[in-house]
């Protein structure tokens, strides 16, 4: 067993506790130990974006005091990661220690699907779901990590599944943490059109990496569909 360290992202630990429940079982089916700092808070993400700069690099900061000494550190999900890899370097631009931690930190943080193909080499998790899947790229793992066909790679290898291509699986879901609340109008619409193609690809399921994405995905289809779901790769590949 080779330890890895867990990075828990809010919405994980508020909401969807079933996600980090399913990244720990593929962890350990994977061989990996997978262990948890209860120190470790928000990446900073949402402060951020809402321009509280001294807020985010206070989290920045703790982040990296907590995770520096890890030498893999696994998360479910893409836009974290793309925080802690691609933003604290920016975040904390102007004191040059705090850079080089920031991208000590980053050059070992990783997708939960990322790490399983880049960092391990495995191409497929011994999983198993009959039925049909859809792929919803999320828009920060896509553009800030180039992350795509690791998880499709993974999908395609679970038993039984018959992988169903996605009309606009790159375009944005409309989750975009705080404009989903601050124009929840436009958000609605643009998930309307993600859940539509979902529906009309006749795909059993649609599978994402991000927490946000699933969220928002699955409120509108919860009123609207309430037949059809939305489903973390971490659940996919722990069994559903």
């Amino acid at each position: 067993m080779k330890d890895v360290s867990l990075f828990i992202p809010c919405i994980v630990d508020l909401l969807l506790p079933e996600v980090g429940e399913a990244t720990v079982a593929v962890l350990r089916k994977l061989g990996q130990n997978p262990i948890y700092h209860p120190d470790q808070t928000c990446c900073g993400e949402p402060a951020i974006n809402s321009g509280y700069q001294h807020h985010a690099i206070q989290a920045a900061k703790h982040f990296i005091e907590i995770f520096e000494n890890d030498e893999a550190i696994v998360c479910p999900a893409g836009s974290c990661v793309n925080t802690v890899k691609n933003h604290y370097p920016e975040l904390l631009a102007g004191d040059d220690d705090w850079v080089k931690r920031a991208e000590s930190v980053g050059s070992r943080v990783y997708e939960l699907s990322q790490f399983i193909v880049d960092v391990m080499g495995l191409d497929a998790v011994d999983a198993t779901y009959q039925g049909k899947v859809a792929f919803h790229r999320s828009c920060q793992q896509l553009r800030g990590l180039g992350v795509s066909e690791q998880p499709e790679r993974l999908i395609r290898a679970v038993k039984g599944v018959e992988a169903i291509p996605l009309i606009g699986a790159d375009v944005c879901c409309g989750f975009g943490g705080l404009f989903s609340v601050d124009y929840a109008s436009i958000s609605e619409a643009i998930v309307k059109n993600k859940t539509d193609n979902f529906i009309n690809s006749e795909a059993d399921i649609l599978v994402t990496c991000d927490p946000g994405c699933l969220t928002n995905i699955n409120g509108y289809l919860s009123r609207n569909h309430p037949g059809k779901k939305a489903v973390h790769i971490a659940n996919l590949l722990a069994g559903i």
